[in-house]
C-alpha cells in the first residue's frame, strides 16, 4: 500500500506536468513540430539544429524548428513515463481488487487512449475533435488518479456523506457543466477562437447578427491542415461566444454548489470553499486572457486550474450519497406511518 500511495503521488504530479507541457505545446504552435510520431523526424531523439539538413531530407514539406520540436518530444517524453507509472499501478492494484483494480484499469485504458489520440493529432493535422478529446484524456487521468488516491487513503472518517436528495444532484450538475464547459474551452482552443472576440464581456457590436452556430459546431473535414484553424470569423465568434455563456452557467451552478458544501459539516467545508476559490481565480484568468491578449503564462494558468477544478468539484460530489430507503419498510408501509 505504501508503495502504491508513493507511485500514485508520483503519478499525479506526472499528469500536472504532462496537462502543461500538452498546454504549451498547443499555445506555442508546437503541434506539429515533429511531422511523425512517436519519433521525431524519424528518431526519438530530440532533434538540435544541426540536424536540419537530415530532417529536410527525411521530411521536405515540414522543416524542423529546434525549439518546438523540443517542446514536442519532451511531452512526449513525460507521457510515456506517466503511462509507465499508471502501468505499475495497474499491475499492484490487481491483486487488491475492488475499486482500485477498477480505477487503476480505467486509467491504463484512458492512457492507451491517450497514445492513440497523440498519435492521431500528428497524422490527422491538428483536427479540432482530436486536439479537444486529448484535453479532455488529459483531465480525465488527472481525475482518475485523485480518485485512486483518495481510495487509497479512506477511513471511516472520510467515508460519503448523506445529505438528502437535493445536494448530490447538484454536485451531478455542477460537475455536467464543468465538464461542459472544458470541452467548450478545448473547442475553442483548437479552433483558435481564443481572442474571436477582444471585448468584454461579450463580443463586438453586431456579434448578435453574425452567430454561426452549425458552422461553429460541425466536424470540420478534407483539409490538409488545421494548424491556425479552418473557420471563418464568424463561427470562430461563435465559439467564442458559446465559451462565455459556458462560463456563466458554470459560475452559477459550480459556485451554487461550493457555496452549499460551506454550509455543511466540517468535511464538506474545505472542499466547498478550494472550489468556491478556483472557481473565482478561473474567472479572473478567462477576463485577463481577453484583457491581456493571451499571455502565454495567464492562458497555461488558465489550463491548469480548469483541471483542479474539475478534479474539486468531482472529489467534492464524491463525498456525497444519497439517502435510500430501508429495505424492510416498503413505500405503502412508509406512506401509513407519515
Amino acid at each position: 500500500m505504501k508503495m502504491q500511495k508513493r507511485l500514485s503521488s508520483i503519478a499525479i504530479a506526472l499528469a500536472v506536468l504532462v496537462i502543461l507541457l500538452g498546454a504549451y505545446t498547443r499555445l506555442t504552435n508546437a503541434g506539429l513540430a515533429c511531422p511523425d510520431w512517436p519519433g521525431c523526424y524519424g528518431s526519438l531523439a530530440i532533434p538540435h539544429a544541426e540536424h536540419a539538413e537530415l530532417a529536410a531530407q527525411r521530411y521536405p514539406d515540414s522543416p524542423l524548428v529546434p525549439h518546438k520540436a523540443r517542446s514536442e518530444m519532451v511531452h512526449r517524453y513525460f507521457a510515456g513515463v506517466l503511462g509507465c507509472v499508471i502501468a505499475a499501478l495497474f499491475v499492484l492494484s490487481w491483486r487488491a481488487g475492488g475499486r482500485l483494480r477498477g480505477i487503476s484499469g480505467a486509467l491504463l485504458v484512458l492512457v492507451a487512449g491517450q497514445a492513440a489520440l497523440g498519435m492521431w493529432t500528428v497524422t490527422l493535422a491538428l483536427h479540432p475533435l482530436v486536439v479537444t478529446t486529448h484535453l479532455l484524456g488529459g483531465f480525465a487521468i488527472l481525475t482518475l488518479l485523485w480518485l485512486y488516491r483518495t481510495e487509497l487513503v479512506r477511513t471511516p472518517a472520510s467515508a460519503p456523506v448523506c445529505r438528502g436528495q437535493g445536494l448530490p444532484w447538484l454536485g451531478n450538475a455542477a460537475c455536467g457543466v464543468l465538464l461542459l464547459q472544458v470541452a467548450l474551452g478545448g473547442w475553442t482552443s483548437a479552433n483558435y477562437a481564443a481572442m474571436a472576440c477582444v471585448e468584454l464581456p461579450l463580443c463586438q457590436e453586431g456579434w448578435q447578427e453574425q452567430l454561426k452556430w452549425e458552422e461553429a459546431f460541425h466536424l470540420p473535414l478534407g483539409h490538409a491542415s488545421y494548424e491556425f484553424g479552418v473557420l471563418g470569423k464568424e463561427a470562430r465568434q461563435t465559439i467564442h461566444i458559446a465559451h462565455r455563456l459556458g462560463a456563466l452557467a458554470t459560475a452559477l451552478l459550480v459556485g451554487g454548489f461550493a457555496l452549499v458544501l460551506i454550509r455543511q459539516g466540517a468535511q464538506l467545508r474545505f472542499l466547498g470553499a478550494l472550489l468556491l476559490v478556483l472557481l473565482i481565480v478561473q474567472i479572473a484568468l478567462g477576463l485577463a486572457n481577453v484583457h491581456l491578449a493571451l499571455p502565454l503564462a495567464n492562458a497555461l494558468a488558465h489550463n491548469l486550474v480548469a483541471a483542479h477544478l474539475l478534479v474539486c468539484c468531482v472529489l467534492a460530489r464524491g463525498r456525497l450519497s444519497i439517502p435510500r430507503l430501508s429495505p424492510l419498510l416498503s413505500p405503502e408501509a412508509i406512506r401509513s406511518q407519515t
